[in-house]
């Protein structure tokens, strides 16, 4: 659904939604994580992780650690009170990794999302 245009517009234009950073191996783009501000009312500032992405060729050469390790300094500069994300229950890898790294898998919350379709449900249930 996101085109380039998208992207380009709304992670480099006037009004920016995200901040992307890259991992480069020999001047290609191996690897990315895309974050975003949000707002706790517990906590106050936070990050989302929408994407953390390394090509399968570069996976176990240290780019995700990497890119995971320039967020949370993001973050820390930033002073948000927490970064969160979503990762797939089968992902045991990427599960194992974020866990080794202090990260807390909160197994009991479920991730809950309404698509346009949804939007259009909802609004039409009023």
């Amino acid at each position: 659904e996101v085109t380039v245009a998208d992207l380009i517009r709304d992670g480099y234009g006037k009004d920016k939604l995200f901040l992307c950073f890259v991992a480069e191996v020999n001047g290609k783009i191996e690897g990315m994580a895309l974050i975003y501000p949000r707002y706790s009312t517990w906590k106050g500032p936070v990050i989302h992780l929408e994407d953390l992405i390394v090509t399968k060729k570069m996976r176990g050469h240290g780019l995700g650690n990497a890119l995971l390790t320039e967020v949370v300094k993001y973050g820390h500069q930033q002073g948000v009170k927490r970064i969160s994300w979503e990762v797939l229950d089968w992902n045991e890898p990427a599960i194992d990794f974020y866990e080794k790294k202090g990260a807390k898998v909160m197994r009991d919350w479920d991730v809950v999302q309404l698509d346009a379709k949804g939007m259009e449900t909802y609004l039409m249930s009023e």
